[in-house]
């Protein structure tokens, strides 16, 4: 069903008002109508959430407000009209120099990706420091020291140190927090957030957007671009869904997820593992013979300036059952990818031992290793960037067959073929290169790739975190199902406590290196033993909804 704009939740005026946009790509051959008719609006501080799969056309909504489209994307049709004490300017025909006056100082922008987003050359405090030196708002000292004070408030721990780091130096999470700090550098009274906690753990996500609401409450309006209806559900006023380029339904928050009145929002909301309890605890396996992963006392020490060291796994000890899903969880640079990478040796420890199916690797070397690399693979985080985009679909999966040397040309194909079926994608796919599928596709893709060799672990990193709630329910579907036909071993890292709770057997908690708690996941979830614990579970993006609605 098509629905017009809907009223702000109360009498405040519209900041922004959307009437009726139409936007196009050109592509060759013809064109793509990415955005059809669209209509909404945006009180002062008011919060709406953008949510609907990939491709629905919600991110490219939010480029148009605020002019920032690919070259091949142009506004076909309609109105966008900003407002505030500045007067009304209408941005749908605005010029580029006139726009640099916009963005930033009247509206910012805390774009999804920060490795593409932030200059790797300079340093933290200056790209920061940057938005208040074009819009003239401070000099050059007086910008890096209010730097310093918007990383603070953005959830850096020692701001002043990150300030004359690069962005290299930096955690993903930590990145994220730089791009907030410059969005909200200039105080503009409407931030366009496209995914702005994706890559963050649940109590970093909670101050951030705590942080935000901070600036809502001072009259700050949000258009909140969201995956995650967990985070819609906790800090939206309204909900707007987009499907195919087209606005389906919008309104109050809670009326949209309690009583959606379109089967595709339905499909949305039955999708998100934070709003309800799990569909099916899980119940860990019974052991066959020994653990297929046994750590022990595991230390991992990186070496800092002055002759320092940074402890990022202290003395880590856990087992990992045949077919069982462990699962890793803590806040950024609590030492949970650090200890996976120890585990499948892409880093030596420091001290400790990690065992194999009974053989020792802590320091295998020759063929020890190479076995290890064969029974043992990585799901990455981000699919775009761990698929090479000079290969075909084909050649990305039969990679891992070539560098062992296993069959000829026509037994990999075949084996390509099998395995992008068994993830539940076409073969007319193995032609194509990664820039051409979709988040969903270059996912399942890695996830081909990984069971090439028919490992016995697997270690999944993140490899759900940048998918919307419908294929990422359908990948986590996926891995359940391998698990269940080839008695597959996870070793599962995450920041989202909702997804662990769906996947994991049992769940270890990672806090500043070490594990403080390791329980079969329904006993952490009812009952956890730690304070820390606690705090993560209450930060579950979601679990406001039933305790506090933001509306009515």
């Amino acid at each position: 069903m098509s629905e017009r704009a809907s009223e702000p939740s109360d009498l405040r005026p519209p900041l922004l008002e959307i009437e009726d946009l139409d936007v196009a790509y050109r592509i060759a051959g013809g064109r793509i109508d990415a955005v059809q008719g669209a209509s909404l609006t945006v009180a002062e501080g008011e919060v709406v959430a953008i949510v609907g799969e990939s491709g629905s056309g919600k991110s490219t909504l939010a480029q148009a407000v605020i002019g920032l489209l690919p070259a091949n994307g142009t506004v076909t049709g309609g109105s966008v009209r900003l407002g505030g004490a500045s007067g009304v300017t209408e941005l749908s025909g605005l010029g580029e120099k006139a726009f640099r006056a916009v963005r930033g100082r009247r509206i910012g922008l805390v774009p999804q990706d920060p490795t593409v987003s932030l200059n790797p050359v300079h340093k933290i405090g200056k790209q920061v420091g940057e938005v208040l030196r074009v819009h003239g708002l401070a000099d050059r000292r007086t910008a890096a020291i209010r730097a310093v004070e918007l990383l603070g408030k953005a959830g850096l721990p020692d701001p002043e140190i990150r300030a004359g780091q690069f962005p290299h130096e930096l955690s993903g999470g930590m990145r994220q927090r730089v791009l907030i700090a410059i969005a909200t550098a200039a105080n503009p009274r409407l931030i366009i957030a496209d995914e702005p906690t994706s890559a963050l753990d649940a109590t970093v996500q909670r101050r951030i957007l705590d942080h935000l609401d901070t600036l809502r409450e001072q009259g700050t309006a949000m258009l909140l671009i969201t995956h995650d209806l967990g985070v819609a559900a906790d800090r939206a006023d309204r909900v707007v869904v987009m499907s195919g380029g087209r606005i389906v339904e919008q309104g109050p928050v809670r009326r949209i997820l309690d009583d959606p009145a379109d089967a595709y929002t339905r499909r949305l909301v039955a999708a998100a593992p934070g709003l309800s309890a799990p569909a099916r605890p899980r119940v860990a396996p019974v052991p066959s013979g020994s653990p297929i992963v046994q750590v022990s006392d595991l230390v991992k020490e990186f070496p800092l300036p002055g002759r320092r060291t940074l402890r990022a796994v202290d003395g880590v000890s856990f087992e990992i059952g045949r077919g069982e899903t462990l699962a890793l969880v803590g806040e950024s640079g609590s030492g949970k990818s650090t200890t996976a990478r120890l585990v499948l040796r892409l880093a030596d420890p420091t001290s400790g031992e990690v065992r194999f199916d009974g053989t020792d690797i802590t320091r295998a070397k020759g063929g020890a290793w190479r076995d290890l690399r064969r029974r043992a693979q990585l799901i990455y985080q981000n699919p775009y960037a761990s698929l090479d985009p000079r290969f075909s679909v084909e050649d990305v999966v039969t990679e891992p067959l070539r560098a062992f040397g296993i069959g000829g040309r026509a037994e990999q194909r075949a084996r390509a073929a099998e395995l992008v079926e068994r993830v539940a994608l076409p073969a007319a796919l193995l032609e194509r290169k990664p820039v051409e599928l979709s988040g969903g596709q270059r996912q399942r893709i890695a996830i081909a790739r990984a069971l090439a060799l028919s490992p016995d672990l697997v270690v999944c990193d993140e490899p759900v975190s940048a998918l919307d709630v419908s294929v990422q329910a359908q990948v986590l579907e996926l891995l359940e199902e391998l698990q269940a036909e080839q008695g597959l071993t996870y070793l599962f890292i995450s920041h989202d406590l909702a997804v662990v709770r769906r996947i994991a057997h049992r769940v270890g908690v990672m806090r500043e290196g070490r594990l403080v708690e390791l329980r079969p996941t329904e006993e952490l979830f009812t009952d956890p033993a730690q304070d820390y614990t606690r705090e993560l579970l209450a930060a579950i993006a979601g679990s406001r909804r039933t305790s506090v609605g933001r509306t009515a």
